[in-house]
Parts: structure tokens; sequence; C-alpha cells
């Protein structure tokens, strides 16, 4: 029997595509990574019947690109060598172990169909799974093709089954144009950004940002902040003069009427026209004109007008869009929501999408009168050749989709039955009225046919009810002449929905990395997003981009990535090989980046007049080891201790509190330690600051806390309060928390687990022994009297917390509550009932702690 193996991007979309596939009848099962399952079922393939299918997923990239080795360290390597140094593909979820998941399923299957999404990233991803599969897999009979790609714009029975009978093939071209523009942004990106962060976090203390990133799409992207801003800032108010007439017509009705000139500069001449009009207390209607217009229904949607009207209509972020339109893509409701094409193809069944709406409360009748009528052609768009535009897939409402998404959903539904409804229809009339030499006009609409607007009634023109019937020659009775002064206003600060537009102009990303750069502008504090989803650029924005201008004003124009965008779209339709782009690309950022280095004072002035000097930073907190004098704790992102007297700065973990820890000093250094911590539902432990920036042994590195110390006698290491292996990770160990007292708890220096061991115990020690068991330590436990679990009142009992069956009931494992500033993904508890037998020594596979002990003693002797 023939196998064949077919992947999709996500799991949940491998789940929707089987169920279609096997028309219900495939069986599932957890696949040996815990997050991606397989669904089998039999059917046909090539004209071949019996075939065995097998459909799992992947979840988003197989594989990152990072340097290797020692260029990962910020502290040894000179930022302009990461033009050259060498990079390689690495895992993107070590814990996922994907590239091991898929060559497993491989094994024995003959034919490979690829499901992942059809973009660019999707084609890359593509190429990524065949590297793990292929290998694997069944050779090839002769020149047998074994490799097909689906492709597919939404997830219905109709779209997925002729995907499945019109394979293809994978494009290389599209996956080097991605691979280019990985390589091209990480080089570039983390060269600056590393150089920069040093450089300024080491000077100033209130910059209140854990990183001072530099990216090809996100600088430019700020930088049209920031150029608002500056408009904003150097805009000078000027006065001008408008001359205000109601006047009342024969019907008795009251009439606003517009000023032919608009509006005066100049103040004497304004007060002349006063003088001409308030000679005359009549207003003749000299002209009547009526003309039909039409509002245009618009064209179809792409994913920038969808992130456009979502910011500035529903109010959400483009990050925050993207997320909840891939989710009803996902589950079947919405096509592919990533694309730039605004033209749905002559095949494309617009009368069966829409017979779908029929039954919806919201718009329903709108639909039956559209199908009765006829539907209008959708106005002609822009074929770009990706995907067909984002249109509604089936019926929903909003207890099945929860309040934000049902609002996206009823956007993009009400705008795809907008383009293909007629234009809305109006008639505008407008009198000529003459005061005195003066002209003025009186201009209102009256709707004739709604059209598309029924739908998108936002967009509705607003009848004038009021207006009466004008007659040439009529007489209105001037009521009252006013000369009103006003002043120009400045431009308000950018839109989210008008940054996308500047983006999308000036080709900064793509459709689906527009989100992205926002996000992170965002997210490094170099803008707010303040009421109106408008963008307020924060002072570390304004100065780096004003720093940029001064030093090189290429790094923050979008001309640069523009032209970057064009080349990498020459390697996509195969005009360009990816290696000559990708070099081109270097040589120039290569020399900006030197450039930029030798005149990094130009910016440095700059932030000089913005922020505080570090010793002016911070509160007094702990003593330095080396001088004896109180070190200062800077509390702004990213957190640190300074030392003026030895001009030294600390760095310390992030994202938890710092506070001293009882003034106990460090053995090794004589720093007094500090404790982090993140709570009574997080974690917490001490620190030495200058163990934590520079490892005291071999075995150790840089940012680790007492907690992973391997010091053999001092009471805060591992040796000391170490208990287990971890229940969830690989590579932590559990550790007892001194802090916590009385509520005590260990926790994993490694992963956020957290043990609890309830209340009502006076005092947890670690003793020398181990469980026999599983390898554990044994813990001294020390109980309430009037609480205690123990028989006869005792308070004192050692043993095993797994093993030991008067303690495994105190036993609580929890996770701790982290304060991150992303969720990251995670895992489930794999639990504890198959951890005995795999090295539950102090550090795992390290053999037993007594052991681990005894080699350290030697090491240090």
């Amino acid at each position: 029997m023939k196998t064949v193996l077919m992947v999709a991007e996500k799991p949940s979309l491998a789940q929707a595509l089987a169920k279609i596939l096997s028309n219900s009848s495939m069986h599932s099962r957890k696949g040996s990574n815990s997050a991606c399952s397989i669904h089998e079922y039999t059917g046909k393939f090539l004209g071949e019947p019996g075939v065995r299918f097998k459909m799992t997923s992947v979840c988003g990239h197989v594989m990152g690109l990072d340097f290797m080795g020692k260029y990962n360290s910020w502290d040894r390597v000179d930022p302009v060598e990461l033009f050259r140094a060498p990079a390689l593909k690495k895992e993107s979820s070590p814990n996922l172990h994907m590239p091991k998941f898929l060559e497993r399923e491989a094994r024995g299957c003959d034919y490979l169909v690829l499901w992942l999404d059809c973009d660019k990233e999707g084609e890359n991803i593509c190429f990524e799974v065949i590297d793990a599969v292929k290998p694997a897999m069944n050779r090839p009979r002769g020149n047998e093709q074994i490799i097909f790609r689906a492709h597919f714009s939404a997830i219905t029975d109709t779209d997925i089954k002729r995907a499945m009978n019109n394979l293809g093939e994978p494009n290389k071209n599209e996956s080097d144009s991605v691979d280019a523009r990985q390589e091209l942004d990480l080089r570039i990106g983390c060269a600056f950004t590393r150089y920069q962060t040093k450089f300024f976090q080491g000077k100033y203390g209130d910059l209140d940002s854990t990183l001072i990133s530099y990216g090809p799409c996100q600088t430019p992207t700020l930088g049209f902040c920031v150029e608002r801003h500056d408009k904003i800032q150097s805009f000078k108010p000027e006065a001008f003069w408008v001359l205000q007439v109601p006047v009342t017509h024969p019907s008795g009705k009251t009439l606003h009427l517009e000023w032919d000139r608009v509006r005066l500069f100049d103040k004497e001449v304004a007060h002349m026209f006063l003088n001409i009009v308030k000679g005359n207390d009549q207003a003749k209607i000299v002209n009547v004109t009526k003309k039909e217009k039409s509002k245009s229904r618009p064209i179809a949607l792409n994913t920038v007008e969808m992130l456009r009207t979502a910011s500035s209509g529903l109010g959400m972020g483009p990050q925050y869009t993207m997320q909840m339109a891939e989710r009803l893509y996902t589950q079947g409701y919405i096509s592919y929501p990533r694309t730039e094409t605004t033209h749905y193809p002559e095949n494309f069944d617009l009368r069966g999408t829409l017979k779908q709406q029929v039954g919806s409360s919201d718009w329903g009748n709108a639909v039956k009168e559209l199908l009765a009528q006829g539907l209008e052609k959708p106005r002609k768009g822009a074929d770009v050749g990706d995907h067909p535009p984002i249109t509604p897939m089936r019926a929903a409402t909003e207890s099945e989709l929860g309040h934000d998404p049902w609002r996206l959903y009823d956007y993009i539904t009400r705008h795809f039955i907008a383009t293909i409804s007629p234009d809305c229809r109006y008639l505008q009339t407008t009198a000529h009225f003459e005061i005195g030499k003066e002209k003025f006009t009186c201009t209102g609409k009256t709707v004739i046919h709604p059209g598309y607007t029924a739908v998108m009634h936002w967009q509705a023109i607003v009848g004038d009810e009021n207006l009466p019937p004008f007659e040439i020659g009529e007489v209105c009775i001037v009521d009252e002449v006013r000369l009103v002064e006003k002043q120009t206003s400045p431009p308000d600060y950018l839109t989210e929905s008008e940054l996308i537009t500047l983006m999308e102009k000036h080709g900064i990303g793509t459709d689906a990395s527009i989100p992205v750069h926002i996000n992170n502008i965002c997210e490094r504090n170099y803008v707010n997003v303040i009421g109106g989803r408008k963008l307020k650029p924060t002072t570390l924005g304004i100065v780096l981009v004003h720093g940029y201008q001064k030093i090189d004003p290429d790094l923050v124009l979008p001309t640069m990535r523009s032209a970057v965008e064009k080349q990498l779209n020459l390697i996509a339709t195969g005009k360009a090989h990816g290696d000559a782009v990708l070099q081109h690309g270097l040589d120039i950022f290569e020399r900006k980046f030197k450039y930029f280095v030798h005149n990094i004072l130009g910016m440095d002035e700059l932030f000089e007049v913005s922020f505080s000097p570090l010793a002016a930073s911070g509160k007094p907190l702990s003593r330095c080891g080396k001088c004896r004098r109180y070190m200062k704790f800077v509390q702004a992102k990213p957190s640190r201790l300074h030392c003026s007297s030895c001009d030294e700065t600390y760095s310390l973990p992030q994202n938890g509190s710092i506070k001293l820890y009882k003034e106990l000093k460090c053995p090794l250094d004589d720093f007094e330690l500090v404790l982090w911590t993140t709570g009574s539902r997080g974690k917490s432990y001490p620190l030495c600051p200058y163990c934590y920036n520079n490892a005291p042994f071999r075995d150790m590195r840089k940012g680790m806390g007492c907690n992973e110390c391997t010091h053999p006698t001092c009471i805060h290491s591992l040796g000391q309060n170490g208990v287990s292996g971890c229940v969830e990770c690989d590579n932590g160990a559990l550790v007892l928390d001194q802090t916590s007292a009385p509520k005590w708890r260990m926790a994993c220096n490694k992963c956020n687990v957290v043990i609890n061991f309830g209340e009502h115990i006076h005092k947890i020690s670690v003793a020398e022994d181990s469980c026999e068991e599983c390898d554990s330590a044994i813990l001294d436990f020390a109980f309430n009297k009037a609480k205690s679990p123990l028989e006869d009142g005792a308070t004192e009992h050692s043993g095993c917390i797994f093993c030991d069956p008067v303690l495994k009931p105190l036993v609580g494992i929890k996770y701790a509550a982290m304060k991150l500033a992303r969720a990251g993904r995670g895992r489930g508890v794999r639990g504890r009932g198959g951890g005995r037998g795999r090295g539950r020594g102090r550090g795992r596979g390290r053999g037993k702690p007594k052991d681990k002990m005894a080699q350290l003693a030697a090491y240090f002797v």
C-alpha cells in the first residue's frame, strides 16, 4: 500500500483539511512531540485506490536563521563582524523537536503533499519540511514526482478538493527570496541593535527600553511617525477670516450660505468685503443647478484595506486584526487573509458565495433583494496573482465567533456584499446667491438609491431634508453678517490607518509583515498608541530618528528598504540570483554601519540633551564589592545596578522586582546579594550582581542567579538547595526557595514550574541523602504542632517529596505568574508519572547529589 504524507502549517488546519479530504472518516493520534496530531485515512491518489494518507502539521517555521556559537555573545564579538559571520539554520522551537517528528512520520512514505499557506513564507516552510522528510521517504522510481504542492485560498470542501485534484510544485524562487530577506534582516538588525544598545544603555539611565533596536523596515516605519510629529512641532498657526451669512428663505427655513472666496488671510480686505455685504439686506438666487451623482461601490477587499478599516473603524490594532483574521480563516469562515489582490477571478462563484448569507438577521434582506435584482459586476481592481480578495466563505453568528472576531467578520461580509451591489445614487442641488456683488452658495443632497450603502451604512449619504425648493429670482432675507476669525490648525498624529497607507505606498514590508513592524515600534517604546489609534512618538523614538537623520538619512528613509524589496521580488520571480542580491545589500549596509559607528557622537549629542546619565539615575540599593559604596538601582528598562565610583554597570534579570536580600554578601566577591521576584504567585531567587554578569565557574554562564550557581558551600547555591530534576523541562533543576517561608515552595531554575508545599510548615532544609527510588534529595520538614500531618502530633519528618506517602499529598505543581511582555507558546505538563528513573539528581543526569558535591569539591581544590 502506497503512503502519502501531507503537512499543513498549523495543527488546527491539519485537522480541518483531513476532515474535508476524508469526508470525516479519519482516525487521529497524538504525535511524538505532543504538539501535532496525525490524522489517517484511506483514499485515492493520482488515480490509484487504496492509498494510505497521513495528514499532520508543523507549528509555523521549522527552522530559523541564527549566528553560530560565539557570535551570539554581545560581549565578545564586534557587531561589524556580524555582516560576515557564519550563520546557520536552527530549529525554531527546539522543545517541539519538529525535524525529528517529521522525519519519523515520513519513514516509509512514498509521496509528500504540502498544504502550507500559499504565500512566500509558506513556500519557504515547504522547503524546510522537504529537507526534514526527504531523506526518510522511499526513493522515487526513475523521474517520478513524489513532492506536490496544494494551492488553496479557503478552507471549504470545494476549494480543498479542487486543490487536491490540481496539485502543483513548491516555488523555489519564492522560498529563496524569503531566505535572503531573513538573512539581510538578521545581519543588519543585529549589528545596529547590538552596537547602539550597548553604547546608549551604558551611558543613560532613563531610556526605558530593554532594547534599542534598528530594523530595515521597523526604523522607516518609526520615521513616518516622527516626521508627522516634527510637522506638528514646527507648525505655526496663521489667522484667517470667514464671512458667515445666515438667510431666511420665503418658506421660512433658515439657510447657512457658503462664501465663494472661502477664507481670506488679510484682515483689512476681509473687512472691506464685510462692509460690502452688510450694505445689503437681501440675497438673490441667480442660478440653481441639479446634478445626479453616484458614489462608487468599493473594490474587493485585500489585507491592507482590512487592516486600515479595522484600525480606523473598529479600533483594532493591525497585529490583533491579523490574529482574528487568521482564526476566522482556519475555522473556515473567510478566505485566506493575506492577499494583495483586489480583483475577483472570472470563474469566482460570486452568486454561490452570496447565497450563503441569505439567512442572516443582519443583512439577509439586502442579500435577497440583490439576488432577485441581479448582481453588479465587481469593479476592476489589481490582480497580483497571489490569492483572491478576502471573502466570507460561510455564514456565522456572533454567538459562534465571539465579540471581536464577529466585528471583523461583520465588516468583511458587508464589504463583500457591497462590492456586488449597485452604486449609491443621489441628487445634488446647488443654489447660487448674490449679496451685492459677492457670491455665495447653498448645497444639499437627496438620496435617490442607497445602493451599497444599505449594507455599508457608515458610508451612507445623509440627505438634507430641510432644503426648500429653489427658484431663480427668489429673494431671501439676510438675517446677519458675521466676520469670524479662525486659525489654521496643525496636522494630527498619524493614525495606524494612515501609517499602513504610507507603508504600502513606499513598499515598506509586505501585507503579512506590516502589522509586525507597527507592533514592534510600540513594544520598543518608540511610540505610544493614544486615543483614536493615533501613534505618538516617545522621546526615545524621536531622538533615534533625529540621530539617524543627522548621521545618515538613508537609514531612516523608506527609499532604501523599498529598493531592497524590489530586488527581493526579482528573486521571487526568478529574475535575480539570491546570493547576488544578498551580497549587494550587505555590502551597502556594512559601509553604512561603519560610517554610523564613526559618527555616533552626533547622535549621542541628542541623547545627552534628552536623557539623564547613569550616575544621576536610580536610587541607592546594595553595596559594590569593589569600592564598598552603594550602587544605584536604575528601575527604567532595562533595570540594572550602576556603581558611579567604579563606573561599572551590572545588568539584572528583567520582568520582575528587585530588592536587597538581607544585606547578605557573596562569598566570592563581597557584593551584596539582591533578590529577584515576580511576586507571591511567581518565582524568587537571590543573585550576586557581579557573578550574574561574570560567570565565576567554567560550568556557568552569564545571566545565572544563585539557584544555578555551582559553588559547593554557599548556602544560596544550587548545590545546597537543589532537590531534583524538573518535572517539566529537560535541563532544569528544582531548587528550594529559601525566601518563600512561611508558604514554602521550590521552583525550576530554567522554566516556570513551581511546586508548593502548603502552609503550616516552620522550616524546610535539604539533607545530604538522596531517595533510593528516584534520586531526589531528601528534605527535612519541621511542621506546626497544631497542623502537623504526622501521627501522634510529631513535628519533624524527613523524606522524598515525590515518593514519601506522608509528603506526596503536600506537593502542588503550578506555573509561575511571570511578568512577560509577550506570552510565549506553552506546553502541557508531562507530569511526573514517567519521571522515575530519568536521573533526578540535582541537575538532571549528573548522578547523585553527593557525587556532584564530591566532583565540585575536587574541582575547587
